[in-house]
């Protein structure tokens, strides 16, 4: 007679974990559809460093409805929002001890500093968009002569801006590229996000610039 198996057959299957790597963007869309609360939660880590291309595409996510819109926008303006308070405390207490022995990182906050000290309102609203700076602005703040209060406040209304544009500037996106296409995993669509996404970039880079004219 045949001895029967110690494990039974069936479990062996049951114990290999099978996982499906997205192979083109409807793919990618449908992974984050089926794991909304992980992509929120990414989104806002991203959030937190005002990362433009990542809340583009989470606008074109929610247009082709694998987020959702409003809950999107609400977690960008959060993640953004305590992004910059985390920061301009880490400048109020070890001011540029932070960024020492970083010449790139020193230079940001120098520039930041210079700026923020005469324009100090502008450059709240500002500084997320400029690529060179919005992760070091708020260093700057923290070591500037702007009160906690008044950052708070110009701070929060900078963040509800940000994430209300670039979450809308990615939606009104996807609107446009279906009047396009009929399939969004076609060729032409994920072509069309990323010279979108390198358009965006682009336009960063000549904002950082302009605001390096005006330090």
């Amino acid at each position: 007679m045949e001895a029967e198996p110690v494990f039974p057959r069936q479990a062996v299957p049951n114990a290999v974990a099978t996982v499906t790597l997205p192979y083109d963007l409807a793919s990618f869309l449908e992974l984050i559809r089926q794991n909304g609360e992980s992509a929120y939660a990414v989104m806002f880590g991203f959030a937190a460093s005002h990362s433009l291309l990542f809340g583009l595409f989470g606008g074109y996510a929610a247009k082709a409805g694998a987020l959702s819109f409003g809950p999107l926008v609400w977690v960008c303006w959060v993640g953004s929002f305590f992004g910059d308070v985390i920061r301009y405390w880490l400048g109020q207490r070890f001011g540029m001890r932070l960024v020492s022995g970083f010449p790139l990182l020193e230079r940001g906050v120098l520039l930041v500093g210079k700026l923020v000290n005469k324009h100090h309102t502008w450059m709240v609203l500002l500084h997320r968009y400029p690529h060179g700076i919005r992760g070091l602005a708020a260093i700057a703040y923290g070591m500037s002569e702007l009160k906690w209060v008044k950052f708070l406040v110009l701070n929060f209304v900078a963040s509800g801006i940000w994430a209300v544009v670039v979450v809308s500037a990615g939606y009104a996106f996807g609107h446009l590229s279906e009047k396009v296409m009929n399939d969004a995993s076609s060729t032409l669509g994920f072509a069309l996000m990323i010279g979108f996404l390198g358009l965006s970039w682009i336009l960063n880079r000549r904002l950082e610039k302009m605001v390096e004219r005006q330090g």
